[in-house]
């Protein structure tokens, strides 16, 4: 053992050398390249000498030996560099191709190691890969994400998009809109309509976070005024993307029909009274706890704005092996 050992000590030392020499402060993708060439090393050699699983305690305290001062090269860590490599390694280069157009390359370590923890499939890791990488995700924003199941929730909004929407904003719109809207920085939704929403204007960042890509802020409980009758929209935001006003209605129990027929006059007066010339029509979404897609389907269907309804949960109804990962509901109650 003592000669394959010294000498992959050896190559390790040199590997990370030459990458010192490269950048002096590693780059996002010089950095990745190395734990993926380190990962390749300790995967291929522990494999072929049948070293047990201490052996990375002992490579780790000495490179520190060799290298003084060296940070991130734990044994802990070693041993997440040869799990990146070997998710990655046997993957055909269709796959390959893919993973490098979709931004491999521009999301941290940490990123792809989250997504390695968490991801079932190579599609739903390209999807948040690509989606990290294009919208400049921080790891909190990955991992609210992740554990919102963006992957299965866009795109499957219950809605009437394709019989009132333009022919070229349906995709997008699809693709902004999730059928499933988790709340994490919600202590609790156990009180009213209006409560619940003064907790989601509190922190209005994180609201806009949980929405998705492209939204303004324009107001809560935002009037209009028809016939000297005033009326109020729960949320109102402005989408970017799809250049448009959007309405929400927060309802804290089960979908019923008749919330569409308020949505739909709300859009109408907007879509009157407050659109700009320049702008698409307005879209509503109905944010309620409960909802039969049937029931939804009937509501509106013959309505010619553009609406759709989706739930919501809060962190106090995460399953109970997200508890300790996503924010403690006391906390957040504090700081609410």
């Amino acid at each position: 053992m003592e000669k394959g050992y010294v000498e992959l000590i050896s190559n390790l030392k040199k590997s990370i050398v030459q990458s010192r020499y490269v950048a002096a402060k590693l780059v996002n993708r010089e950095q990745l390249m190395l734990y993926y060439r380190i990962g390749a090393m300790l995967s291929e050699k522990i494999g072929a000498e049948k070293w047990g699983a201490k052996v990375l305690e002992r490579i780790a305290e000495d490179l520190q030996k060799q290298l003084p001062g060296l940070r991130g090269f734990s044994a802990t860590r070693l041993k997440i560099m040869r799990q990146f490599y070997e998710t990655y390694r046997e993957i055909g280069p269709t796959v390959s191709d893919q993973l490098l157009e979709k931004g491999f390359w521009n999301i941290s370590f940490s990123h792809h190691i989250f997504l390695i923890s968490n991801c079932k499939t190579i599609k739903e890791r390209l999807f948040y890969i690509e989606k990290a990488a294009s919208e400049f995700w921080s790891f909190r924003t990955l991992e609210h994400h992740v554990h919102a199941k963006l992957f299965k929730n866009q795109g499957k909004l219950s809605n009437n998009f394709t019989k009132t929407m333009p022919e070229n904003l349906k995709a997008n719109a699809l693709e902004v809109f999730k059928d499933e809207y988790l709340f994490d920085f919600v202590a609790s939704d156990e009180c009213d309509e209006k409560v619940f929403e003064g907790q989601l204007v509190s922190d209005i960042r994180n609201m806009i976070m949980t929405l998705g890509k492209g939204f303004c802020f324009i107001g809560n409980q935002y009037r209009l005024e028809v016939e000297e009758e005033e009326f109020f929209v729960d949320l109102l935001f402005f989408n970017r993307h799809l250049q448009c006003l959007v309405a929400f209605e927060l309802k804290r129990g089960k979908f019923k029909p008749e919330y569409a027929g308020q949505l739909n006059f709300y859009l109408n007066v907007l879509d009157e009274k407050v659109k700009l010339p320049n702008e698409n029509p307005s879209i509503g979404i109905i944010l309620c706890k409960e909802k039969k897609n049937t029931v939804v389907e009937f509501a509106v269907k013959t309505i010619d704005k553009a609406m759709g309804v989706a739930t919501y949960r809060t962190t106090k109804e995460v399953p109970a092996q997200m508890k300790g990962i996503l924010p403690d509901v006391a906390e957040m109650a504090k700081l609410l």
